[in-house]
């Protein structure tokens, strides 16, 4: 058998499937495997027009590769990848190189990458964000670790990225697990937009009394200007969907208990690791939790009901939405990007927030034209040290401040849960505190575990006989 494909997909799912066609589009001659004979035949049919091929046996598969063989994994991540790893590793030869396409947990990458170096096998891990629409058409990409084998398929991934304004929406990322790093606090930032983007809907249903029409056309006249991005795009376009089993409207048959296959969770623990807030992308991890006590819900909601002040100025109530809106885009970013910045450091990632920020522009599911801004932000100053400290942030920030405190105050009046609205006012607030309360935990925790306290008035380290005076 001729060793003639330049790249090979194990896992030929709707990922998998979408990116091999992508490539194949691009002019690359690429095949995949996979167990499953149905993915192998809606391979076949999907990519007719390049006469795609893929194989059941992974050792016809291994030997139709070039060398050094550049195979990727699309598979769902945990012990499947090292599954997959030990069956592959006994067939690949030294320098081939394996990459890891799934969500992965960052410190598998890492785990994994030191194994394989050892037996001289290439190995980094790369999130691809984008879905299916992505993986076909042009997805972001984040790959870190090792540079010599990303650079062996640089060609391949810059050719199938997205593109804005000619920029490919792929770049290396950094050393060691930093690709699937980035990636998972790319998911945490979702997290929080997708329940920015319920909270305003329940603002909408609940507070002004919308009906669905309502909420699609003012989504929809929203992402016509500064709120621009994939989130808000599909949002608007549920609120059109029909049921085929009612002849309604599909989102109002939906149970309101939401699912996640863990990395915003990992978001979350990270950030506590670092001992870095982040309490927007918490909330909505959080919040997600909370969904699963239906039960619980309903029986709370019956025994503990609210009589809501419904809100009548609804013309400067959509003003204000939309003002409280972007602020917590801004805020949901700035704090992923606030982690980022503290994971590099701690785990020596080398991220470039620059290039972090300009390649999540395109492609990706947290795509938005918020994000040329922040581009903008790590463009004039690459160390910024917080999103919030760049001055033309600042200015749209004191803008939009008024509004947003009014929307939260009027949903807290009204009985409206907004965890995430209320975060991102409360982080803003507690950072722009020069001089917080927290001297009072210092002093609580010298007085009961003499965990000792430093001074404003004079350099060293303190404990004070906090009952000399009773």
């Amino acid at each position: 058998m001729n060793n003639n494909y330049t790249l090979g997909m194990i896992g030929l799912g709707t990922m998998g499937r979408n990116l091999l066609l992508n490539m194949a589009d691009k002019g690359f001659r690429v095949t995949g495997y996979d167990k499953d004979e149905k993915m192998l035949k809606k391979l076949e049919e999907d990519g007719k027009a390049h006469q795609l091929k893929g194989f059941e046996s992974l050792e016809d598969f291994i030997k139709s590769l070039e060398l050094p063989r550049r195979i990727v994994l699309l598979v769902p991540a945990g012990p499947i990848v090292d599954s997959v790893i030990a069956e592959l590793v006994p067939l690949l030869d030294k320098d081939d190189v394996i990459i890891d396409s799934g969500n992965s947990h960052f410190t598998d990458t890492s785990r994994r990458a030191k194994e394989l170096s050892e037996q001289g096998i290439h190995f980094f891990g790369m999130g691809i964000s984008g879905g299916e629409e992505g993986a076909r058409f042009g997805p972001s990409m984040m790959p870190g670790g090792d540079k010599t084998a990303y650079e062996s398929v640089q060609p391949i991934f810059e050719a199938v990225s997205a593109k804005v304004n000619g920029d490919p929406c792929v770049a290396y990322i950094g050393p060691g697990a930093s690709g699937h790093f980035v990636k998972m606090v790319h998911n945490g930032i979702e997290y929080a937009m997708m329940q920015i983007l319920a909270e305003t809907y329940d603002l909408l249903k609940n507070g002004l009394k919308y009906n669905n029409d309502q909420i699609y056309a003012l989504f929809n006249k929203w992402n016509n200007g500064r709120l621009k991005s994939f989130l808000l795009e599909v949002t608007k376009d549920i609120f059109k969907v029909k049921d085929e089993k009612t002849g309604g409207l599909l989102i109002d048959v939906i149970k309101d208990e939401a699912k996640s296959k863990g990395t915003g969770k990992w978001t979350t623990q990270v950030s506590v690791d670092l001992q870095l807030p982040i309490p927007t992308i918490n909330e909505a991890v959080s919040t997600r939790d909370l969904s699963k006590f239906k039960a619980l819900r309903v029986a709370l909601a019956n025994s503990l009901p609210h009589e809501a002040i419904h809100i009548k100025d609804t013309a400067n109530f959509e003003v204000q939405l939309e003002q409280a809106l972007y602020f917590a885009m801004i805020t949901s970013y700035a704090q992923g990007l606030h982690l980022l910045e503290q994971a590099s450091t701690e785990f020596k990632y080398e991220l470039n927030l620059k290039k972090i920020s300009q390649i999540w522009r395109g492609g990706c599911i947290i795509r938005a034209e918020l994000l040329e801004d922040i581009f903008q932000a790590y463009t004039k100053q690459p160390k910024l040290p917080h999103l919030y400290s760049d001055e033309s942030i600042q200015s749209q920030l004191k803008d939009i401040l008024p509004g947003t405190r009014a929307v939260v105050i009027a949903a807290i009046s009204n009985g409206i849960a907004i965890p995430c609205y209320a975060s991102a006012i409360t982080y803003y607030d507690s950072f722009r505190t020069a001089n917080s309360p927290l001297n009072l935990t210092q002093a609580q925790r010298d007085f009961f575990g003499a965990h000792t306290f430093e001074r404003i008035d004079e350099a060293g380290i303190f404990h004070a006989d906090w009952n000399a005076n009773n």
